[in-house]
């Protein structure tokens, strides 16, 4: 009970700041395209529109645990973004806080609509009662770097960044390249070089 209340009571914390850095409707006429973000708020779109697709896969399943569990990553995310001034910024965490409400509102409704109602949602989603389930936006999950998992000779040194269409040579040459592995192999050769696809890069040295 304590760790619900303490959750519930930094929803709300949040609601009250939120509402005072913006009256506008969240997300009204904003350019979303990756191409008009800056490179924080196109990680928190990210964050959000992920873990908006695992709670709604939740819910559909019924696995209220998961759904309470994917809600705290949103608050986290929204809670750890640096925002600046800029329009895009705060109607980015407006949007994503209207989507915590709403993924909040079957298990808690009154301070889920009390929220809804202070910060105006209702003028751009209509009452809370009657808001749209939130959509995950998938432009928001295309990532321009990927990163990876380093390990040489199978144990974790690190991690490593490459575009997220680089190919195989692209991402052994990042690697190899990478201070981790420079560090560790302490200027051995690599005998070789195992990717593995969007998880890790594995050196045998």
């Amino acid at each position: 009970m304590e760790g619900s209340y303490r959750f519930l009571r930094r929803v709300w914390n949040f609601g009250v700041k939120l509402s005072a850095m913006h009256s506008g409707a969240p997300g009204a006429g904003i350019d979303w395209s990756a191409a008009t973000l800056g490179k924080e708020t196109r990680a928190l779109r990210l964050e959000i529109h992920t873990v908006l697709k695992q709670v709604d896969y939740d819910y559909q399943r019924m696995q209220y645990n998961t759904v309470v569990s994917g809600s705290m990553k949103l608050l986290n995310a929204l809670e750890d973004f640096k925002a600046d001034a800029s329009e895009s910024a705060v109607a980015a965490l407006r949007e994503g806080f209207s989507i915590l409400l709403r993924c909040l509102y079957p298990v808690t409704p009154h301070l889920a609509h009390a929220l809804w109602v202070k910060l105006d949602y209702a003028s751009q989603h209509g009452d809370l009662l009657d808001a749209p389930w939130p959509q995950v936006d998938d432009s928001a999950l295309q990532q321009d770097e990927i990163e990876l998992v380093l390990q040489v000779n199978g144990k974790l040194r690190g991690s490593v960044t490459v575009p997220a269409g680089a190919d195989k040579a692209a991402i052994e040459a990042a690697a190899l390249a990478s201070e981790a592995f420079i560090r560790q192999a302490a200027g051995a050769a690599p005998k070789k070089v195992i990717v593995v696809p969007g998880r890790l890069v594995n050196i045998v040295v």
